[in-house]
């Protein structure tokens, strides 16, 4: 894995368009794909579904896209990442996404790492480490394992801050508002 980089070969295709690379190393397409997931990841919260979102990206073109659904589907598999596969595999009438890009706000886990090297995704373009479950070389590096037959190039720390503070603020809340509920539960169960 790199941070704010990929490889010579990858970052020449993902570049190709001439795109010019910011202080960062990632070019204007990528901040524009990175801040759609992020607006996908703010659809996600809305719901009360902690916030992640994910766009999948061929030859310029958002094809897929989705949001953690996860809670309101009663679906422990509907992960951003997964609804995003799904949607570009359709797009693409193929369930190979070879040359595709993937932009998610966190790090994949180890089911959307498995179902990225199987679709064969070219890239993957993270915003902030998953330090539990990551599975794109934080806890595990299954993106990049040559024990696989495809490895991925993983870009990490586009708009990290942004993504990072998005979710903590969303834990915190969610801790805030299930220890008021117990607060809650306990005085009336006093009062009773």
């Amino acid at each position: 894995m790199t941070e704010h980089s990929c490889t010579p070969q990858a970052e020449q295709e993902a570049h190709s368009d001439e795109t010019s690379l910011n202080e960062t190393g990632f070019s204007e397409l990528d901040h524009q794909f990175m801040a759609r997931a992020m607006e996908l990841a703010r659809i996600a919260e809305s719901h009360n579904e902690i916030p992640v979102g994910a766009v999948i990206v061929y030859d310029g073109q958002i094809i897929g896209e989705g949001y953690n659904q996860s809670i309101m589907n009663n679906d422990p598999s509907a992960h951003a990442e997964m609804i995003a596969i799904r949607q570009a595999g359709q797009h693409l009438n193929n369930y190979r996404l070879i040359d595709c890009t993937l932009y998610v706000t966190l790090e994949p886990c180890p089911m959307c790492a498995g179902l990225l090297v199987h679709s064969r995704v070219k890239r993957v373009v993270y915003g902030t480490a998953d330090e539990k479950t990551g599975a794109g070389g934080t806890v595990f590096n299954l993106l990049q394992s040559p024990k696989l037959n495809h490895l991925v190039d993983v870009d990490s720390g586009l708009k990290q801050s942004e993504c990072s503070d998005m979710l903590s603020s969303f834990f915190k809340r969610r801790r805030a508002e299930i220890k008021a509920l117990k607060k809650a539960k306990k005085a009336k169960q006093q009062d009773s």
